[in-house]
């Protein structure tokens, strides 16, 4: 299983649309790099959920429930389908991790504006330890 992270604005779409959805098509991504790490996801992955702007923080976790496919709306993206699997109250900020100093060669820390990226299995760890309770 490999863990991925994304991105949302919540005022586009955010952990309280997913919970109440409980599953949507990740779309929308167009950065190159965004992509490749879209189209490695597979089935049963896990995905941290990233609300940014404003107080930017990891919210919540989601499943990948699909392969990679074309994004029939852009031909140069891909999407994937994600189901939602919890919250993480509260909230992991942006701050917290770079206070951390434990991910500084992280695209998170290094690549502001990179939507859609692969999460370091010392970010993936650390996390468990924040959240003992939670399905990471």
């Amino acid at each position: 299983m490999s863990y991925y992270l994304a991105k949302t604005d919540p005022e586009t779409y955010s952990i309280d649309d997913l919970e109440r959805e409980k599953k949507t098509v990740w779309d929308g991504v167009t950065n190159p790099q965004a992509v490749r790490a879209i189209k490695e996801m597979r089935p049963g992955d896990r995905v941290f959920i990233y609300h940014s702007g404003g107080a930017s923080g990891v919210v919540g976790m989601a499943v990948v429930r699909s392969a990679a496919r074309p994004d029939p709306k852009n031909p140069k993206s891909e999407v994937v389908d994600l189901e939602f699997a919890g919250r993480l109250e509260p909230p992991t900020t942006l701050a917290e991790v770079k206070q951390s100093k434990k991910f500084e060669d992280w695209a998170l820390v290094r690549q502001g504006r990179l939507s859609t990226m692969a999460a370091p299995e010392k970010f993936v760890e650390w996390m468990r330890a924040r959240y003992p309770k939670a399905k990471i």
